[in-house]
């Protein structure tokens, strides 16, 4: 089967076009393609377009693990980004649906830039989902290791728990990501985001990504981390997200709704061989 590899900020997606492919692939199959050492090697597959009422296409998202993604930030710049250069979409705006909800995308500067209108931000529990009566999520403690971290939670379609803290690093992302990811509190597991507020437009992040692990860079992580931010009063609408992978632009409305800018580029494209998956 054909495919196609992008990566927006240096997280990586692989683009499998449904009618190159006879079938649906399976989850082993899905892993193995991204195994970076027995795979072709990505934070996930896109699998699309689909077809989609009310939509330009719909896209499938699939991380690593094999588990589906409803919404992913990079993943939807990637997907814009192909249908721009498959010559199937403009410059003017069209929409893109997930199980997440659908996001309008926008091709700027001749498709080096991306701009995605990626819905509204909920702090609500029983939306995010966090177990435990119906409330806003906001600076709650969780017990990882006899540590209590406070903690925001928010969903954009996708859960987010984000920590806000003087100091950051991967190490800290690696080894306390995945606690936070798959304790009982979150149902469905949670992106895991650890925040560093650098002024009022700029924060920094270190991400854990439920089903991926340790990523460079996460655009619907960026757009929760900035959105608690804001809630707490910490940050403008205007927010820079630093990231190890490079920046994204978020704008926040009155109603919390998001939009995210940013690059997606093209790396290469190939057949991916039978073989790989004896």
């Amino acid at each position: 089967m054909k495919f196609y590899k992008y990566h927006g900020l240096g997280n990586d997606y692989i683009i499998i076009d449904p009618i190159d492919s006879t079938r649906q692939l399976t989850t082993a199959e899905i892993i193995r393609i991204c195994h970076r050492n027995y795979g072709i090697g990505s934070d996930g597959i896109l699998w699309g377009p689909l077809a989609a009422d009310n939509a330009m296409a719909a896209v499938r998202i699939f991380n690593p693990d094999g588990s589906e993604a409803e919404k992913s930030g990079n993943g939807l710049r990637i997907f814009a980004r192909y249908l721009w250069d498959k010559g199937l979409v403009s410059d003017a705006p069209f929409i893109i649906s997930t199980i997440g909800g659908k996001v309008k995308a926008t091709i700027l500067d001749g498709g080096k830039l991306i701009r995605i209108d990626m819905g509204s931000v909920s702090f609500n529990s029983a939306k995010i989902p966090v177990s435990g009566p119906s409330r806003e999520v906001i600076n709650e403690t969780l017990v990882i290791d006899s540590r209590e971290l406070v903690f925001c939670a928010a969903t954009i379609g996708n859960p987010h728990c984000v920590i806000i803290q003087d100091e950051i690093s991967p190490e800290t992302a690696c080894s306390t990501g995945p606690e936070i990811e798959t304790h009982a509190l979150f149902p469905h597991r949670t992106n895991v985001q650890f925040l560093k507020v650098i002024d009022r437009s700029n924060i920094r992040i270190e991400i854990w990504e439920r089903g991926a692990g340790y990523t460079l860079a996460s655009g619907s992580s960026s757009c929760a981390a900035a959105a608690v931010a804001h809630k707490l009063g910490l940050c403008g609408p205007d927010i820079t997200v630093h990231m190890p992978g490079g920046k994204l632009a978020i704008h926040i409305d009155q109603d919390f709704s998001i939009t995210l800018t940013g690059p997606a580029v093209k790396v290469a494209e190939g057949v991916v061989d039978a073989e790989i998956f004896d």
